[in-house]
C-alpha cells in the first residue's frame, strides 16, 4: 500500500462511523488517491469517452441489427439524447464521442474523427486488423486521454458503440482465457437461439483457424478484436501515463482491460470496475483480472451506462470522505481495530 493510500485509510478511520463500514468504496477512494497522487482525490470534472466502430464479422449474421446502426447511434450519443447522455447530465459529465472505425466515409456531426479504417475486416475470412492499424488505434485512444488531461478532467468513464462488437469481445476473451466459445458467448443485443448458436460457431471457428489459444495477446487482438477495444487499450495505457483513473463499463471494456493488462502489465492499477455485465464472459474476465465490480444489475446496454452509474456513487463517496464528521469533533471516542 502506498503512503498516499495509507494516509487516506487513516482519513477514513478518523470519520465518526464504524471502521471499514463503507467497504469497497473506501478502497476506491484510496485507489483514486494513489492514481492521482494526492490525499485529496477529485472526481468533480469527469468525461465519458464513447469509442464507436464497426465490425466486419457482422457479415456472418452474428447481430440482429445492420452495421448502419453504429453510425446513427454515434450521432445520437454525441447529441446527448441517448441513455448515456441522460445519465451523464446527472453527474455533470462531458460526453466525448469518437469515431475510431465506423464504416462510413463522411464526418459525423458532433463526433470526433479518430478513424483508423472503415470498420474491421471479417475475421472469419482474414484478420480483423493489420499491426499498423492496431498500433494506430492504440495511439488514437491514448491521444483522447491526453486531451482530457489537458482539458482538466480528473476521471474518465469509458463506453463503446459498435454493432457486432460483443462477438469480437467474446473471441478475444475465449482466446485469452483458453476456454471454449460456448462458455463466453452471449446474446449481445438480443440474438435468437439460432443466432446465438451461429455466433458461438463463428467465434470457435476463428479461434481454431488462427490457433489463438497459443497466440500472444497482441496477435489475438489484431486477429479477432475490434477497433473500439483496441482504442480502449490505448485509453487505459494513456491513463496510466497521465495519472487519470478510468471507470470500466460492461463486457467490451472489461475484455479490453484484460487485453491491456496482458500487453501492458500493471495497467489495471488505474482501472475501476463498475458492473458485472449480463454477458457470460464478464464474470470470467473479472476473475482473471482479480477485480470485483460493485454493481450487479443484469445490465447489457453499453455506451458507458454502467460506468456513469458507478461514477455517481464514487462522487458521493468522495464527498462523504471530504465532509463527514470526524471522531475528534463528534464526542465519540475514536474506534480502533480489534
Amino acid at each position: 500500500m502506498s503512503d498516499i493510500s495509507l494516509n487516506i485509510k487513516h482519513g477514513w478511520d478518523s470519520i465518526a462511523k464504524p471502521l471499514d463500514s463503507l467497504g469497497k468504496f473506501e478502497k476506491i477512494v484510496m485507489q483514486l488517491g494513489a492514481i492521482q497522487k494526492t490525499e485529496n482525490p477529485s472526481v468533480d470534472k469527469s468525461a465519458l469517452l464513447v469509442l464507436c466502430a464497426d465490425n466486419g464479422i457482422v457479415e456472418e449474421g452474428v447481430s440482429q441489427s445492420p452495421q448502419s446502426v453504429t453510425r446513427t447511434c454515434a450521432e445520437n450519443i454525441a447529441q446527448g439524447i441517448t441513455v448515456s447522455g441522460v445519465m451523464a447530465s446527472h453527474t455533470k459529465t462531458s460526453v466525448i464521442t469518437a469515431d475510431i472505425g465506423i464504416a462510413c466515409a463522411e464526418e459525423i456531426p458532433g463526433v470526433l474523427n479518430k478513424k483508423v479504417r472503415l470498420g474491421t475486416r471479417n475475421f472469419i475470412k482474414e484478420p480483423a486488423m493489420t499491426s499498423d492499424e492496431l498500433e494506430e488505434a492504440f495511439k488514437n485512444g491514448a491521444s483522447l486521454v491526453e486531451q482530457c488531461r489537458n482539458d482538466g478532467y480528473r476521471i474518465i468513464c469509458i463506453g463503446e458503440m459498435g454493432i457486432g462488437n460483443t462477438t469480437a469481445a467474446s473471441a478475444v476473451a475465449a482466446s485469452l482465457l483458453g476456454c471454449r466459445a460456448e462458455t463466453v458467448v452471449g446474446r449481445g443485443a438480443g440474438l435468437s437461439d439460432a443466432g446465438l448458436t451461429r455466433k458461438r460457431d463463428v467465434v470457435q471457428n476463428a479461434i481454431d483457424k488462427y490457433r489463438l489459444y497459443d497466440a500472444e495477446p497482441l496477435e489475438v487482438l489484431r486477429t479477432v478484436g475490434s477497433l473500439d477495444m483496441a482504442g480502449m487499450v490505448g485509453v487505459y495505457e494513456g491513463a496510466r501515463r497521465c495519472g487519470i483513473p478510468v471507470i470500466l463499463d460492461g463486457a467490451v471494456s472489461i475484455v479490453a482491460s484484460l487485453a491491456a493488462e496482458r500487453i501492458y502489465p500493471g495497467v489495471k492499477s488505474v482501472l475501476i470496475p463498475s458492473h458485472k455485465s449480463r454477458e457470460p464472459l464478464s464474470a470470467l474476465v473479472c476473475e482473471a483480472l482479480g477485480i470485483n465490480p460493485v454493481i450487479d444489475a443484469d445490465m447489457a446496454l453499453g455506451e458507458g451506462t454502467g460506468a456513469l452509474l458507478m461514477l455517481g456513487m464514487i462522487q458521493t463517496t468522495v464527498d462523504v470522505y471530504r465532509r463527514s464528521l470526524r471522531f475528534r469533533e463528534s464526542g465519540v471516542e475514536q474506534y480502533k481495530p480489534q
